[in-house]
């Protein structure tokens, strides 16, 4: 979100599926599916696209909540790169949502910024099945798991995130690479890094998981 210098209010940009926010300069020729286009008023030249081939995202103006977040989406939760995301909260959170952790990490009102490939990196390193109940979870279980998503994040934004194809880059163009460093996501068949068993795909929620059935065994009925 950009606030507004001018007024209690500011422009949310939702990617949606295929959404861009590059910034280029003004003489740079138009991308395909360029949508939106914001100048600047300090005649530097640069100006910020909004680029999205499926038309799925968008720009809107909201006025802001508390805190400064538009209202839409004050109820979202802190990331837990974020200095003031509380774990013992979180804690509280998961044992009382009564589901499964991987729908826990992907509940953007209990912890946001973990999407599906960083739930299954996140959950092989810490030997967890992505359907393992959120009930049973103890303080200590969930510090490890909260430190493993955190290392994850970390590991992806030190290399520029994950990109499968042109449509995931930052505001310059710059792919990431840290499709390099899964160990789990998208490596169905390829052996586990730290047993050797193949790793296995399951449909979830419209998506995938990619789990060790050795390493992170499914919870007992």
């Amino acid at each position: 979100w950009l606030p507004l210098a001018d007024g209690p209010e500011s422009v949310l940009a939702h990617l949606g599926m295929s959404g861009q926010l590059l910034v280029r300069p003004e003489a740079a020729p138009d991308e395909k599916h360029l949508r939106i286009r914001v100048r600047f008023a300090d005649e530097t030249g640069t100006e910020l696209r909004f680029v999205d081939q499926r038309t799925f995202g968008g720009l809107s103006l909201h006025p802001n909540a508390a805190g400064g977040l538009p209202d839409v989406i004050a109820h979202i939760a802190r990331d837990p790169l974020d200095p003031e995301f509380d774990d013992a909260a979180f804690h509280a959170a998961l044992r009382g949502s009564r589901t499964t952790i991987k729908r826990a990490l992907l509940n953007q009102s209990l912890i946001s910024g973990v999407g599906n490939i960083y739930a299954d990196e996140a959950l092989w390193r810490s030997r967890l099945h992505y359907e393992r109940p959120t009930a049973g979870f103890t303080r200590p279980r969930t510090a490890e798991l909260l430190g493993h998503v955190r290392a994850v994040l970390n590991a992806a934004l030190d290399v520029g995130g994950t990109s499968f194809d042109s449509l995931y880059v930052n505001v310059n163009g710059e792919s990431g690479y840290f499709a390099r460093s899964l160990d789990a996501y998208g490596r169905e068949d390829e052996p586990c890094r730290r047993c050797g068993t193949p790793i296995r795909r399951r449909p979830w929620m419209n998506r995938s998981s990619y789990f060790c059935p050795r390493c992170q065994r499914p919870p007992r009925p």
